[in-house]
């Protein structure tokens, strides 16, 4: 059979284009492959594709990286017992929708909100009726609810309570927060700090006054990262951690305040607070040998742990808010009349009025005591006295002497938004004025720095109230408070001097001071009572439009301790005499300050020893700790072991002295007789029994026999003489 030459040659033709074909793919498909292998090749050499690390890649899918926030740093009183420490606070929720079951079907909602209602109703002190309204939303579908600000800012103690009760659907967020476990402790002057949002959007303590304001980037600290590796099921790798930055810890500060003394000084200006209801109040304690501020205060003042009354008054009076103080001023002018060599006390003068120009000044008695001498007139508060003094010395001597008692400039204490004070010394009359504390503002840590050149000895020294700052990562002091001398405005005589005549001021029969006597020492004190200036810019008139003040020295021979106090504007003085009232704040406070110095003064007699933790140990065994320690315990309560103890283990305490331990909560009262002021509020913290005082010195006498069960709402009145 012939075959067709044509169909043949199209055959041919038709496979040899197969066979380009078939090779051009091939080509074309090791091509490929070869590409490919190069590139895996390069990848698996070089470890990145379009210039992104895969390595860093997969690690970062396989290590979790964290923040590790710093502690904010513990305020300490002079004790080492904390003021201010970090804490969590709670926020409880409870969680409605139904859809909510564990792995194993437990319901995760609430299933009884009768049982919620009750349980945190007890807990929050809420209504019930308010705990079931909240359970139960007008929005229909709510996921979960919470209880408005009685749920939120909750103690550990109180989440436990909760817990307890094992509610269904109840949880918590957690909330860093700040602690402040004695309440009203100093409240302005140690400040607050709250949770607040960053720029970063990351959340902090913040200090928002005081020391927690002005040492704030150091209290604060420095956050550290830790990195976490995982497997690919998310469970971390043993011996992953590392730290590429370590958490640097605020530091501690440690003030000068002393726990006994504040306490005490707290106690005393809350009642005289509830009684006159004046404007506000200041007390501040100085030791006048080293400048360190045991104890200050003021009214109204707030509770750091609730911030109950802090909206009544922002500002930190012992150096924000300038005030004319009144005759407090004419210790500094009799200083500056006896330094410069004008004063002679037994001149004479006529008293009542003073004309200097067209004004005239008039003393506080309009019709005078006749011609007295000036030293009569210093101990009766005479501002006629004072305005000679300084028209005897000159306009320029007296503004010299002002300027060397540093006022109208700042202490720098540090404490935020201390002011400097303004003079009004353009016209005769003001210069005249400023010597009996009248047309010049300052502040009670101004008044109390130029006051130590009095009881220096000329030597005038500065407050402090930072005992030390510690680094807690190192155990470093990154800063010492100490005694710093800032000048010498007068003599060691003038000094003397000025003492003597503030003693007299006291001891005189016709002194102005002589309620502020205290048993055993003399006192030097002068009283100031000021016009306060009223928003039409005229001196008012009346009691409640006065600051009365006092400021004293105790030893007056050789002074140990400083104390102002004031009072503005007083709504009402019942009973006694506004000085009266105001010693009843002065010489407690005085009376145990020396009390202690005393003690302390006795190095051979008197030792200091550790107070040890007794909490959780028997009775029987924390007496025999503390006999050990020639320390005296006074147990309450009728509990098997100590559920509580004050002075708090590790405070240094002297020997002989009373260490009160709690076990239980059946308590009955013991006999007070002889107790200090601190120990009887000590006693009163402890058991947490209201203790109100009248006197001063030790106690003599109590309204709850002893034996007597105490009962939390009903206070205890102890008297002292």
């Amino acid at each position: 059979m012939n075959k067709d030459p044509k169909r043949m040659s199209s055959s041919d033709s038709t496979r040899r284009n197969r066979q380009h074909f078939g090779n051009a793919l091939l080509i074309a498909t090791m091509a490929v492959f070869l590409l490919l292998g190069i590139r895996f090749v390069y990848i698996a050499v070089a470890k990145q594709v379009q210039h992104v690390s895969l390595s860093k890649q997969t690690q970062a899918l396989y290590t979790e990286q964290q923040t590790v926030h710093a502690k904010r740093g513990t305020i300490f009183d002079a004790d080492g017992n904390p003021i201010a420490m970090d804490t969590n606070t709670y926020t409880v929720y409870a969680v409605l929708n139904k859809s909510q079951v564990s792995m194993s079907g437990k319901p995760l909602y609430v299933t009884n909100k009768a049982k919620v209602a009750q349980v945190l109703s007890k807990a929050l002190h809420v209504d019930e009726q308010q705990i079931m309204k909240a359970l139960n939303p007008e929005s229909k579908g709510a996921f979960q609810v919470e209880f408005g600000a009685a749920g939120k800012n909750l103690s550990i103690a109180t989440k436990q309570t909760i817990e307890k009760a094992h509610l269904s659907g109840i949880d918590f967020t957690t909330q860093s927060a700040r602690l402040y476990p004695n309440g009203t402790f100093a409240s302005h002057l140690i400040g607050y700090a709250q949770p607040t949002t960053l720029a970063n959007g990351a959340s902090s303590l913040v200090g928002k006054m005081g020391i927690e304001q002005q040492l704030n980037r150091l209290l604060t600290g420095t956050n550290g990262v830790k990195q976490l590796k995982h497997d690919s099921q998310g469970n971390t790798l043993p011996n992953s951690q590392r730290n590429p930055r370590k958490v640097k810890n605020g530091d501690n500060v440690y003030t000068t305040l002393n726990p006994d003394l504040q306490n005490l000084l707290e106690n005393q200006m809350q009642i005289l607070y509830s009684k006159l209801q004046p404007k506000n109040m200041v007390a501040i304690l100085m030791d006048t040998k080293t400048g360190a501020i045991l104890a200050a205060t003021q009214r109204p003042t707030f509770n750091a742990s609730t911030m109950q009354g802090l909206s009544d008054e922002w500002n930190d009076l012992l150096v924000s808010d300038p005030y004319e103080p009144g005759s407090t001023m004419k210790g500094i002018s009799l200083a500056a009349s006896i330094d410069s060599g004008h004063f002679n006390g037994n001149a004479t003068y006529q008293s009542g009025r003073y004309q200097i120009g067209d004004s005239i000044v008039p003393d506080w008695n309009p019709a005078g005591w006749g011609v007295i001498t000036y030293s009569k007139g210093f101990d009766l508060s005479s501002n006629v006295a004072m305005a000679h003094l300084e028209q005897q010395m000159g306009a320029s001597t007296w503004q010299k002497y002002i300027k060397r008692f540093k006022f109208l400039k700042s202490t720098n204490s540090g404490l935020p938004g201390e002011a400097a004070g303004s003079m009004q010394f353009a016209q005769p009359i003001e210069q005249a004025n400023t010597a009996f504390g009248q047309g010049i503002t300052v502040t009670p840590m101004q008044l109390m720095q130029a006051y130590t050149a009095i009881t220096g000895d000329g030597t005038m020294i500065k407050p402090y109230y930072i005992r030390k700052i510690v680094d807690p990562n190192t155990g470093k002091v990154v800063q010492q408070g100490k005694r710093t001398v800032v000048g010498h405005p007068i003599s060691a005589d003038t000094a003397k001097q000025v003492r003597s005549h503030m003693t007299d001021y006291v001891y005189k029969s016709y002194g102005m001071g002589k309620d502020f006597k205290i048993s055993g020492y003399k006192v030097a004190a002068k009283t100031g009572t000021a016009q306060v200036v009223g928003s039409n810019g005229q001196y008012m008139d009346g009691m409640d439009s006065t600051l009365n003040s006092v400021i004293g020295m105790v030893p007056a021979s050789n002074p140990r301790y400083l104390m102002y106090v004031t009072v503005n504007q007083p709504k009402q003085v019942p009973e006694k005499t506004i000085t009266q009232w105001e010693n009843d704040v002065f010489s407690p406070v005085m009376t145990a300050a020396l009390a202690m110095n005393k003690h302390t003064a006795l190095p051979s007699k008197a030792t200091t020893a550790t107070i040890p933790k007794l909490t959780g140990k028997s009775v029987d065994e924390a007496k025999q700790a503390l006999t050990d320690e020639s320390m005296t315990p006074i147990v309450v309560g009728d509990g098997a072991k100590i559920t509580a103890q004050l002075p708090t283990a590790g405070s240094q305490s002297l020997t002989n002295q009373r260490v009160f331990l709690r076990a239980g909560d059946n308590m009955t009262m013991v006999d007070m007789t002889g107790w200090s002021m601190g120990d009887v509020l000590q006693f009163g913290k402890l058991t947490g029994i209201s203790i109100r005082t009248s006197g001063s010195g030790f106690a003599s006498a109590q309204s709850l026999p002893a034996g007597k069960t105490l009962q939390a709402n009903e206070p205890v009145t102890v008297k002292f003489k």
